[in-house]
């Protein structure tokens, strides 16, 4: 039963950030002033602490834990990646163009995430080629 909830609000929570990455990337590059208003800035990372809170305790609870399944495995890669690319575009891109580029790449890597998650493979989308 506690595993149930919390994939759910593991779910949920993934579909919020999403939500919440797309809104503040269109807000940035469109200059809108949503974009600074505090709870912007404040809300993500409620979601995202709960998130990820929620995946830790859902593999200790499955005991499947990222070295030993490589899907999970692909999914942290993916999530560093995500990170990585959201900070860029965020925080170190200089012209509109650059945090327009690193933009759609923390998408892609968002929708890499979703995809292993949804096929339990590494290969996520490619996974019916293997």
């Amino acid at each position: 039963m506690m595993y149930l909830v919390l994939r759910d609000v593991h779910i949920t929570c993934v579909i919020l950030s999403g939500i919440g990455f797309f809104l503040r990337g269109c807000w940035r590059l469109l200059d809108s002033p949503l974009y600074r208003r505090r709870w912007a800035k404040i809300l993500p990372h409620v979601v995202d602490t709960v998130l990820l809170s929620s995946a830790v305790a859902l593999a200790v609870i499955s005991q499947q834990y990222p070295i030993e399944q490589p899907w999970l495995t692909a999914k942290v890669i993916g999530l560093l990646a995500y990170i990585g690319f959201g900070m860029a575009a965020f925080r170190f891109g200089r012209s509109r163009r650059q945090t327009a580029v690193f933009f759609v790449l923390a998408l892609c890597a968002y929708a890499y995430i979703v995809s292993v998650a949804l096929t339990r493979h590494p290969a996520a989308w490619l996974a019916p080629l293997f």
